[in-house]
């Protein structure tokens, strides 16, 4: 089945279309420069492009007929490869940035071991990546996606309005996200009442990350799922669309940037072995002091998506697109029954 060129964007079809088109468009723009290894900035935009394509792929599959190595696995192991370089492009950030300048000289001269282990890596996590956009996996991407956006095929859903299934295409995503076990960190049910436990000391939200970090992470993912399927329909939607977009935002930022402190507290002690806690101890605290500091960031977003208003609003703004014909009268008595 194919679809018309050029006609107004407003089918499932043409959405699902530019949305596969703008992310592969994004991914060919930073390739050159990745090969390159110009600027850790394009090795970035080339990860998001890639994350973001798997997502409209995988999401899309019911409307899309893509050709075999247009998958969402593939697509998958080919972002992993960039991931790999990019996590410690991260490290290095993150250590010259955010810590050494505020460490003592004695800490700040024993961090070049560090430094040099983040180069040695980076040579071979390099070298992993260049390898893998000459191989014949990324040229069998590129090409069966050439020749898919110029004649793309379709399944029969893709004739559809976009106002008649767009809740239905977005809402399976928002309730992953909101049922996502990583809300329930840090928190007990009372008599049947979820409670959130506040003014935990700093000791205390440690041992939470370790036991429920993992969890906390894939919430992450999710979170960043769904606002690369929300943003795809922004123009669809009211202001109150683009606010849980933003929230949605929030929440994959803190939970991220909670993730990197850990990984970097694990990577600092797997180079440093013993020496991380006796050697480096105005760097360990300053880790445990960020960590402390974006859990008191996550725990208002997390009390707030807890709470059914919160949810019910996120469900009712998802249900109401622009386009949907739903009036005013409608809408209203929608919230009521809500």
């Amino acid at each position: 089945m194919e679809l018309a060129k050029n006609t107004p964007v407003q089918t499932l079809g043409d959405y699902a279309y530019e949305g596969v088109q703008k992310h592969y468009k994004k991914i060919l723009k930073w390739e050159k420069s990745v090969k390159k290894d110009e600027d850790p900035e394009a090795l970035h935009q080339m990860r998001v492009g890639m994350r973001r394509l798997r997502t409209a792929v995988s999401r899309f599959a019911i409307v899309l007929d893509l050709p075999k190595p247009v998958s969402d696995k593939n697509i998958g192991k080919i972002a992993r490869k960039l991931g790999g370089l990019r996590d410690l492009d991260v490290l290095k950030e993150n250590l010259e940035k955010d810590y050494k300048p505020r460490l003592s000289h004695k800490e700040q001269t024993y961090l070049h071991t560090a430094f040099d282990a983040i180069a040695k890596q980076r040579e071979h996590a390099l070298s992993i990546v260049q390898t893998t956009l000459k191989d014949e996996s990324y040229k069998s991407l590129k090409q069966s996606m050439e020749e898919w956006l110029e004649k793309p095929t379709y399944h029969d859903l893709a004739d559809i309005s976009i106002g008649q299934v767009l809740p239905d295409l977005l809402l399976p995503e928002v309730s992953q996200f909101l049922l996502h076990p990583g809300w329930l960190a840090g928190t007990e049910f009372v008599e049947s009442q979820l409670k959130v436990h506040q003014n935990w000391e700093a000791e205390k939200i440690e041992q939470q990350l370790t036991k429920e970090g993992e969890t906390l992470h894939d919430l992450r993912k999710q979170a960043k799922r769904v606002r690369y399927q929300m943003e795809l329909f922004a123009d669809l939607y009211s202001e109150s669309y683009a606010a849980y977009i933003a929230d949605v935002k929030s929440i994959q930022d803190v939970l991220g940037a909670m993730q990197d402190s850990v990984v970097l507290t694990e990577w600092l002690e797997n180079v440093f072995k013993s020496d991380m806690h006796s050697h480096l101890h105005g760097l360990n605290k300053l880790l445990a002091d960020n960590r402390y500091q974006l859990w008191q960031q996550w725990q208002p977003l997390q009390s707030r998506y807890l709470k059914i208003e919160t949810r019910h609003g996120f469900h009712l703004t998802v249900l109401h697109p622009k386009e949907s014909g739903f009036s005013h009268e409608d809408e209203t008595s929608a919230q009521k029954i809500g």
